[in-house]
């Protein structure tokens, strides 16, 4: 039996069936996808906080004659099955890039076509960047590299999945120009915000094993460093959310950002002052990622 869409060129009821199971799928396909690029960042510091960093001292292999842990192995069981499980993810990572690429070519979504597959070519990249961290271990360039890397992932996940469903022209809000420049000039200060504070964990005690190379920083220096950076960023973030009273979408993106920041600094200066407990950092990792797509959120509601 044919159907006729809106074009008025018949397809097969089966097509049709297929296409809106596809649409359907697509949110919660690229909601999966940004949940795992996220999760992997937790993953990964997950890994440095354990020491786990090289439980998997080679790479691609686990060790020199496996892909995977072996018993006795001389880095501990618990160590190699956390850092493999890390690696694990990266596949969980592909096959959700892969159902996010395929429903957007089958609905010819072109508009998040190069989002998509950006997507899948940065997760592929992750993978030798990850061998580099493991063969030079855990140097912090690579190691920061790695991480900022997700970053980028994150972002374009976010923007994968704000732009899941086609927006209609009397949904699109204009922007005035202050707010544009204002989000524009916070979405920059939290992305060096984010840098430098890869500089204070490669500067800091938690490199993912006890003989890894570290920056040579002063981490108390380059802290104050970034504890001004975020005291900046929340003045700004006040600034913004008093410009933008009169657009009730961007406001409340605003505020929501604030108070992610505010916890996120909270847990900041607590661990600096408890001296970088495993948990704390843990939480601050975590907070990292909410304070990313928190600020890209503000970014995709001043686009003009």
């Amino acid at each position: 039996m044919l159907t006729y869409p809106e074009d008025g060129h018949p397809r097969p009821r089966l097509a049709v069936m297929m296409r809106v199971r596809v649409e359907r799928a697509l949110s919660p396909i690229l909601g999966i996808l940004l949940f795992l690029q996220s999760g992997i960042v937790v993953t990964g510091g997950a890994v440095r906080l354990t020491g786990s960093g090289l439980g998997c001292p080679t790479w691609p292999q686990c060790t020199g004659s496996s892909y995977t842990p072996v018993p006795n192995q001389a880095q501990g069981q618990v160590h190699a099955w956390i850092e493999f499980g890390n690696r694990l993810l990266t596949f969980a990572l592909i096959i959700a890039s892969l159902a996010a690429l395929f429903s957007v070519l089958y609905l010819k979504r072109r508009d998040i076509r190069a989002l998509a597959i950006g997507q899948l070519l940065g997760i592929l990249a992750q993978i030798p960047l990850g061998g580099v961290t493991v063969l030079t271990h855990l140097n912090p360039i690579p190691v920061a590299g790695h991480f900022l890397l997700s970053i980028i992932l994150i972002a374009a996940g976010t923007s994968l999945f704000a732009r899941r469903k086609v927006a209609q022209e009397s949904e699109i809000i204009p922007t005035s120009m202050m707010n544009f420049l204002l989000a524009r000039v916070h979405l920059i200060l939290t992305a060096i915000v984010v840098i430098v504070g890869t500089v204070v964990t490669g500067s800091g005690p938690h490199a993912g094993d006890i003989s890894a190379p570290r920056f040579h920083i002063k981490i108390q220096t380059i802290a104050w460093i970034h504890a001004y950076l975020v005291i900046a960023l929340m003045i700004l973030t006040v600034v913004l959310f008093l410009s933008s009273r009169n657009q009730p979408i961007l406001n409340k993106r605003v505020l929501i950002f604030f108070a992610i920041a505010i916890g996120q600094g909270a847990i900041g200066f607590v661990q600096f002052y408890q001296g970088l407990p495993e948990l704390l950092v843990g939480a601050h990792l975590i907070g990292v990622t909410l304070v990313w797509i928190g600020a890209w959120r503000i970014h995709l509601s001043t686009l003009r």
